[in-house]
């Protein structure tokens, strides 16, 4: 009779496995987007992107948030303009993306990887090049892993203007890139091209916003 206890105690034991694998298989599935809290109330994140390195000769971003804190950054990414590596402010890094050429040289594919992984992609990033299909607005879809098929995410507009937006599934936005202006006695004056602002809407990862970033800048710069 001693034994069922301890055979109730391994099945609880083996059940509660089971819900955290499959809890752990849906955030994969539905990666990139979390809930971010941030003093009991959801909120947007606002990051200024300045396309620059801080570190000397390098090529890269740096992003801070709106208290002045770095908070990614991007070093010397263009002597290998097949991978780009996002950082955080202590140079850990984020998230990385490779591109994969198709043959003939038509079509270019980023896949995002976590940290410095290179085995199981989290998601595709394809741009649109089809100008004579689809809405001529989109400038690139986003796949999850496990939907190859279907765009988890599409971003509408021209980064090369600084205007996109970031629509989810149901057309909703969840990031949006625009120019930053800064107002001087009543004038709106502008910081041109180099330095935008990244407006992440509340359960869109910041991080994930800004790789889109990085990819839309080597598509489209």
């Amino acid at each position: 009779m001693r034994v069922f206890p301890r055979l109730r105690s391994l099945s609880r034991a083996v059940h509660q496995e089971q819900v955290e694998q499959e809890k752990e298989r849906n955030n994969n599935d539905e990666y990139p987007v979390i809930k971010i809290q941030e003093e009991g109330t959801l909120k947007s994140t606002c990051l200024t992107v300045w396309r620059k390195s801080l570190v000397m000769n390098c090529k890269g971003f740096t992003v801070i948030d709106s208290h002045g804190n770095l908070v990614y950054r991007v070093d010397n990414y263009i002597h290998n303009p097949n991978e780009v590596v996002l950082m955080d402010a202590s140079g850990n890094s984020v998230l990385t993306m490779c591109r994969r050429t198709k043959k003939l040289g038509f079509g270019h594919s980023w896949y995002v990887y976590e940290g410095e992984g290179r085995e199981s992609p989290i998601c595709c990033v394809k741009k649109h090049v089809n100008i004579l299909q689809g809405n001529p607005k989109v400038q690139a879809y986003v796949y999850r892993r496990h939907k190859p098929c279907v765009a988890a995410f599409t971003v509408e507009g021209s980064y090369a203007q600084r205007t996109c937006k970031v629509l989810d599934e149901c057309g909703s936005e969840v990031a949006q890139i625009k120019r930053k202006e800064a107002n001087t006695k009543n004038v709106n004056v502008s910081f041109g091209m180099d330095i935008f602002q990244l407006l992440v809407h509340p359960g869109f990862d910041p991080a994930f916003a800004m790789a889109l970033v990085l990819l839309l800048d080597q598509m489209f710069s």
